[in-house]
């Protein structure tokens, strides 16, 4: 595995090994790699000649009082998983390979789905995002890209953002990968603690409940959405965010259930900040 910090380098043994026609498949990342980044790795793997994964923790994506500096860094754990994994590249840049001094240019998806969700709680949050992954995927040229549907939210712009620019880039949205007992995998879950930990799970049973609901023939989300806060607050942890269920495509909000829908969740436990949801197709 080549490890690789400076983007012009990157860039050009990545034009090299285009020219011999290889397909490039990329992961971004932003570290602390847990099972849900290896399964986006390893579905690149399947479908592309070389496997990049980039490491970077973004600062424009972070709020002022959000965990920027605290965010887990564990450079030296995740290049021994990515090596096992059989990884081509990892691009691992610093902030001044991706941030030089008088930079001054951004990248912004002027669209509905971006005011929605975390979008609405964390004002600018999406603009850094979809900053850093075109400057990303100008970086690797990627004919596929993976994104794991944790951050639905995040996927739906991503792949706007593709459409609007011609990237010719597929983006590949990933199923959530959970833990055993259904809490989904983050990196952020680092931050639980054992009592914290366990609360969490409320989340995915909540969803799952909302979902049987919705099977047996309830239509109403105002009655789903009080069903889920109601599990949700059975954890003295718990500080909810956001409950919402939404159309999957638009992410416009729905008050009668008479179609797909997705129902996202945010909810602190302790100082965690996690996410997840459900698609539940009709």
């Amino acid at each position: 595995m080549f490890i690789i910090k400076n983007p012009y380098e990157l860039q050009c043994k990545i034009k090299e090994l285009k020219l011999q026609g290889k397909r490039i498949g990329v992961v971004p990342t932003m570290g602390a790699l847990h099972e849900g980044h290896l399964t986006l790795v390893r579905e690149s793997k399947k479908n592309n000649d070389i496997t990049i994964v980039t490491i970077f923790v973004n600062p424009k994506q972070f709020g002022p009082n959000e965990d920027f500096n605290s965010y887990p860094r564990t450079f030296e754990s995740d290049k021994n998983k990515l090596e096992k994994e059989g990884v081509d590249f990892l691009f691992y840049p610093d902030i001044n390979d991706m941030y030089p001094d008088g930079y001054a240019t951004s990248v912004e998806v002027e669209s509905g789905i971006v005011n929605k969700l975390c979008g609405a709680k964390r004002p600018g949050h999406f603009k850094g995002v979809t900053t850093v992954v075109s400057k990303l995927f100008n970086i690797t040229l990627p004919d596929n890209a993976y994104f794991g549907l944790k951050d639905y939210q995040q996927y739906l712009i991503i792949r706007k953002m593709v459409k609007d620019l011609n990237f010719p880039i597929n983006v590949v949205g990933v199923p959530i990968v959970r833990e055993e007992d259904g809490l989904a995998m983050s990196s952020r879950n680092k931050y639980l603690s054992d009592e914290e930990r366990k609360d969490a799970t409320l989340i995915y049973k909540s969803l799952l409940k909302a979902k049987n609901l919705i099977e047996s023939g309830e239509k109403d989300a105002q009655k789903i959405k009080k069903t889920i806060l109601e599990i949700l607050t059975q954890s003295k942890f718990s500080k909810i965010d956001y409950i919402e269920i939404v159309d999957p495509e638009n992410l416009e909000e729905v008050s009668e259930i008479n179609k797909s829908v997705l129902i996202a969740v945010a909810c602190f436990f302790g100082k965690a900040r996690l996410i997840d949801n459900i698609v539940i197709k009709i």
